[in-house]
């Protein structure tokens, strides 16, 4: 084991036993809901991964270590503690996070580094970073799209946050070799919406047949994660040229008021919550929800294989 690394005893019994694991990301919790929300969040997405048939193993570092699988007070403390205690964690800071001893959410590039050290192979989360809109200018693109390049963990989604360069995104996961997987879908789901009007060249339509591809891939010695992006609930979904108007004005507020780099995702996130009434939140915890069925399903049919 990693000396850096430190995993919960279900955790380590589960991968011993080779039983399924899923790792969630705590970056939802700590930037991405408001308190008490995110706690009540934290402990029902642990327990519905554990009730599709899969261990939960909530990612994030605490006291410089980095940690697969958390107590339940080690989750309330990353839902409780302000933002400016825990911070916000990518690939790149998890070297000076680990040696200073600080205390840090994860991001899905972080969460991915983290699975691969303890051996986990999928991670579940509402949707990734990617391409954002005007990076030609700005080259402003995600860690978490060379974390899918180069670590051998299979992500699920709700596409790529519909506030990226959709297009640009899934050009960018084509070039470096990125199986994008549609569940249940032939389009690219957005985040708020089930679609975005850009096709997949791959779908399945169970989670034996997403397993099967994962399983496929690694025994060719090909690197790399994949993406399997699930639409979110229809119930929750909205129309994606409706949720355009919305994104672009957020945007704009984002470029007027000179936030960039990794602070402008959460505040374009908080200001399509409060225009939309909070109703983001909500399709927020929904997809999460539906994407950890998803993971633990696809989780039991790889460790089944």
């Amino acid at each position: 084991m990693n000396r850096y690394l430190q995993m919960s005893t279900e955790v380590q019994s589960a991968l011993k036993n080779g039983e399924p694991v899923v790792a969630l990301e705590s970056t939802i919790l700590s930037h991405g809901m408001p308190s008490p929300e995110n706690a009540a969040f934290a402990l029902e997405i642990e327990q519905i991964v554990r009730g599709a048939g899969a261990v939960p193993a909530t990612t994030a570092v605490i006291d410089g270590q980095l940690r697969a699988g958390l107590t339940r007070d080690e989750l309330l403390y990353m839902c409780q503690t302000k933002e400016n205690q825990i911070g916000k964690v990518s690939r790149r800071d998890l070297p000076t996070y680990a040696a200073i001893g600080r205390a840090g959410a994860t991001t899905v590039s972080a969460t991915m580094v983290i699975a691969k050290m303890a051996g986990i192979r999928f991670f579940v989360t509402g949707g990734i970073g990617g391409v954002h809109r005007g990076a030609s200018q700005s080259f402003d693109i995600s860690a978490d799209l060379q974390e899918l390049a180069h670590t051998d963990v299979a992500v699920v989604s709700s596409g790529a946050k519909s506030i990226l360069d959709l297009k640009l995104t899934l050009e960018y996961l084509e070039t470096f070799g990125v199986p994008v997987i549609g569940y249940g879908t032939s389009e690219f789901p957005a985040f708020f919406s089930r679609t975005s009007h850009l096709p997949l060249d791959y779908a399945v339509a169970s989670a034996e047949e997403a397993a099967r591809i994962a399983k496929t891939k690694w025994s060719m010695g090909l690197s790399g994660g994949l993406l399997i992006a699930n639409p979110i609930p229809a119930p929750y979904a909205v129309d994606y040229d409706e949720m355009e108007v919305v994104i672009t004005r957020a945007v704009e507020q984002c470029r007027q008021q000179g936030v960039s780099g990794k602070e402008s995702t959460p505040f374009i996130l908080r200001a399509i919550k409060q225009m939309t009434g909070g109703r983001s939140f909500v399709q927020l915890s929904e997809m999460v929800k539906a994407n950890a069925v998803v993971g633990a399903q696809v989780a039991r049919a790889y460790a089944a294989l």
